[in-house]
C-alpha cells in the first residue's frame, strides 16, 4: 500500500484545527471539566479497575482531559498526542488543575525516541487506530511500553461505524484496510458547522488487524466485547437511548458502535 508522505503533517494541521474548537464545546465542557466533572466514562473506568499509583501511558490523549481524570483517581500519567496545539492545551489544563501528569508532543511511531519508561497499563481510547498506517507496529509499541504482566486498555469505535457515508445511508468504505482514505473536510464532531476546512488521512482496520496487531507483539488478549451503542454522541443521526448511551438511528442497535479489549504483556 503507497504511503503518502506528509500524513503525519497532514494529520497534525487537522487536530490543531479541531483541538482550537473543540476546547471551547459544550462536548468536551471543560468548565464543568475543571469543577471537577470526570470526562471518563464506565466503560473504561470498569475495564481500568483500581488505578490509584499505578504508572499509565494514556496514547492519543488529545487535549488531556481524559490523562487528567485518571490522574485524579490517584495515577502517576503520562499522555501522548500528535497534535502539539492539544499538547499546550493538556499542559495548561495540568497546571491549572495542580496535577502531576507529564504531556509528550509525539506520534505513537516516534514515542521510543522520546520515552524509555515502562508502565502498568497501556490506555487509548475513541477514535485511535484510524490514524495509524501499520497495526504491527502499533501492537510493538505498546508491548515495549508495558512493564511484564502489565495491563493493555483500549475502547474504540466499532470497525462497522467506519464502513458507511457520513449519514449511514450506505457503505462508502471497506471493513479491510485496502485503502488510504483521504477527506477534505469541513467541521469537526463537536460543531459541524465550525469555520474550520482541513484534509485528514487514515485507514479502516479489521477487528482481526487489530487483534492481531496485539497478539503477534507478545499480549495475551484476556477481554473482548462489543456494544451496540456510543457513549458519545459525536455521529450524524444518533438518539438517546439511555444517560451517556447513543444509537444511530438507521443502525438502530442492529450494528455493533464500540468494541473493547484487555490484554496483558506476556513475561
Amino acid at each position: 500500500m503507497q504511503m503518502p508522505e506528509n500524513y503525519l503533517e497532514t494529520n497534525k494541521d487537522a487536530w490543531n484545527k479541531r483541538t482550537a474548537v473543540h476546547v471551547d464545546s459544550t462536548f468536551y465542557n471543560v468548565e464543568a471539566f475543571l469543577n471537577g466533572a470526570s470526562s471518563l466514562n464506565d466503560t473504561e473506568l470498569a475495564l481500568l479497575g483500581d488505578i490509584s499509583n499505578k504508572k499509565v501511558l494514556h496514547l492519543q490523549c488529545h487535549f488531556g482531559q481524559d490523562s487528567l481524570s485518571l490522574a485524579r483517581l490517584g495515577a502517576q500519567v503520562t499522555g501522548v498526542d500528535l497534535s502539539d496545539a492539544a499538547i499546550k492545551k493538556a499542559k495548561e489544563l495540568n497546571k491549572t488543575m495542580a496535577l502531576n501528569a507529564t504531556f509528550i508532543c509525539s506520534d505513537i511511531y516516534s514515542l521510543p525516541q522520546h520515552l524509555e519508561e515502562q508502565f502498568d497499563i497501556v490506555f487509548t481510547s475513541y477514535g485511535t487506530v484510524g490514524w495509524l498506517p501499520d497495526l504491527d507496529t502499533w501492537g510493538k509499541i505498546a508491548a515495549k511500553f508495558l512493564k511484564p504482566e502489565g495491563k493493555f486498555v483500549m475502547v474504540d469505535f466499532h470497525p462497522v461505524v467506519w464502513m458507511f457515508d457520513n449519514e449511514f445511508t450506505k457503505f462508502d468504505y471497506s471493513y479491510f484496510n485496502k485503502e488510504v482514505i483521504i477527506d477534505d473536510t469541513t467541521g469537526t464532531y463537536t460543531d459541524r458547522n465550525a469555520a474550520i476546512s482541513y484534509r485528514e488521512i487514515s485507514w479502516n482496520h479489521s477487528l482481526s488487524e487489530i487483534l492481531m496487531g496485539l497478539i503477534s507483539n507478545g499480549l495475551t488478549v484476556k477481554d473482548f466485547q462489543e456494544y451496540s451503542y456510543s457513549n458519545y454522541n459525536c455521529f450524524a443521526q444518533m438518539e438517546a437511548t439511555a444517560d451517556n448511551k447513543f444509537i444511530i438511528k438507521p443502525l438502530a442497535d442492529k450494528a455493533p458502535l464500540m468494541y473493547s479489549i484487555v490484554a496483558t504483556r506476556n513475561k
